[in-house]
């Protein structure tokens, strides 16, 4: 059976941005709390015990943390998320930076099966969030060799965000973690009667790479991980191919507003509950993170340069189409003259690039 054949149950769930497709009856739910004993800071890894573990179809309602909180402590932490950077010493917080939540041991998942992971709502815990102008970020030397970092207050009534106010950094941010002393200093206007659309998603999510150790956070790749597209929020279900036993899959880098590219280095990084319903599949098979939204199937391609993450992503997109039926001329007529390639992030490294089409010119695509 193809990814477009597969059958649900009829039964829809609300969520934030609108219903999603058909939903699976849900079985249980589950709380998963970001405590120390249930979180891992800037790795997978497939000899992690599992955090939580639950069955396909399962829905899970967990904490994803920002490890930017410490841009701002006052406004961004609380007193769990302090006993967190408490527990987790500086020298564990390797070899990425972002603070993940789990893993989640899904039962009788194996290599090669799909995990199809619907993600439902996703809410702010904070109303504010932090961007970072980073060393990483494209234009760092462009713009004088200097990281700044700018808050971010949400205004829930009109689901916008505007800057709080901003402040020049001295030292580079080389600790995950690293909480500044704000109320020292220098605070300076930003962005003033200027607004942003905020849209919450997470950068990073995946399930465990099989490999012996830990496989850093920061780089995106075929489990996830750090994917960096503002369209995996409420509505979005991802599909992620399983590399061991139990799936082991870890959300984190909450952020509210991204714009594709994320050129500075960082989004508005800011903590989120998130409920997401995860299903074993068996049906069908994809290479690489597979992004369903209402309107497209999105497709991701990662590599050294731009032009490789391009052309993996088409790549992949070409192997969808073709699951309707095309031809392999067909479907590369179609991805010129329907398809929209875009650039998904420039600051990890590997870089990411996604390739969009429409779902409803797709004869044999499902409906929601």
């Amino acid at each position: 059976m193809s990814f477009y054949d597969a059958e649900v149950s009829p039964m829809v769930l609300m969520c934030d941005s609108g219903p999603t497709r058909p939903l699976v009856a849900p079985k249980t739910l589950h709380h998963l709390k970001a405590v120390p004993r249930n979180v891992h800071w800037g790795y997978f890894d497939a000899s992690l015990a599992p955090a939580l573990i639950v069955e396909s179809g399962d829905l899970i309602q967990a904490e994803a943390l920002t490890h930017h909180a410490g841009d701002d402590p006052t406004l961004l932490m609380d007193e769990a998320m302090h006993a967190i950077w408490s527990a987790i010493p500086e020298a564990d917080r390797h070899p990425g930076v972002h603070l993940m939540t789990g893993p989640i041991h899904v039962r009788d998942a194996r290599p090669g099966d799909m995990l199809e992971v619907r993600y439902l709502a996703m809410t702010p815990r904070f109303r504010y969030g932090s961007n970072l102008a980073a060393h990483w970020g494209q234009l760092y030397t462009e713009l004088g060799e200097r990281e700044r970092v700018t808050i971010y207050d949400l205004d829930a009534a009109t689901n916008t965000a505007q800057a709080l106010y901003a402040y020049d950094v001295h030292e580079k941010y080389l600790t995950p973690g690293r909480i500044t002393d704000c109320p020292e200093c220098d605070r300076q206007p930003a962005l003033a009667g200027l607004r942003v659309p905020v849209r919450p998603h997470l950068g990073t999510a995946g399930v465990a790479p099989d490999v012996l150790g830990r496989v850093s956070t920061i780089p995106p790749g075929l489990h996830g991980g750090n994917i960096d597209n503002w369209r995996i929020g409420a509505g979005a279900t991802m599909y992620y191919k399983v590399q061991v036993d139990g799936a082991l899959f870890s959300i984190g880098d909450p952020h509210i507003s991204q714009g594709d590219g994320e050129i500075s280095g960082t989004a508005i990084e800011a903590s989120l509950d998130v409920l997401f319903q995860v299903i074993l599949r068996r049906d069908f098979t994809f290479r690489s993170p597979l992004l369903e939204t209402p309107e497209h199937f999105i497709v991701h391609g990662f590599g050294d340069s731009l032009d490789v993450a391009a052309k993996e992503a088409s790549l992949d997109m070409l192997s969808l189409l073709r699951e309707t039926g095309l031809s392999s001329d067909d479907a590369y007529s179609l991805l010129s003259v329907s398809g929209d390639l875009g650039v998904t992030q420039v600051v990890d490294g590997t870089v990411g690039a996604h390739m969009k089409i429409q779902r409803d010119i797709l004869p044999h695509a499902r409906k929601s």
